[in-house]
């Protein structure tokens, strides 16, 4: 058994949408950062490419790299969950916490839930 730990954080800009988890919510405001920001995703590579001793996020996505400015998070994470596959490991569980002002995730936390677990290949409850 091996365990990750990411984290992530960028602040809030005007004229951007804000994506978590892979959903676009409702605000006026997004997350700035060189990709799409979606700092759960962002989190949750990181953590996956720690728990088999990869490279992070900044290392093989570099913010220099005009490939990645505006890229989709979820690319990220496929490349992270190849990695764990590769090194011969499968996610058991999975847990993250978003600490945030802004806007409220309850009623948002079933689409999130969703479609990480989706991104994953993971049942809704892992």
């Amino acid at each position: 058994m091996r365990i990750g730990y990411g984290w992530d954080s960028h602040e809030f800009k005007r004229g951007i949408p804000l994506k978590i988890g892979g959903v676009t919510l409702p605000h006026p405001k997004g997350l700035g950062g060189h990709s799409d920001g979606d700092v759960l995703l962002h989190a949750i590579t990181d953590a996956l490419l720690g728990a088999v001793a990869a490279p992070d996020i900044g290392s093989l996505f570099p913010p220099s790299d005009p490939q990645w400015k505006g890229a989709e998070s979820a690319v990220f994470l496929q490349e992270a969950l190849k990695r764990v596959k590769a090194a011969g490991y499968a996610i058991a569980n999975l847990d993250s916490t978003l600490i945030l002002s802004e806007p409220k995730i309850g009623p948002h936390a079933a689409a999130i839930r969703a479609r990480v677990s989706e991104l994953l290949s993971l049942p809704g409850d892992a």
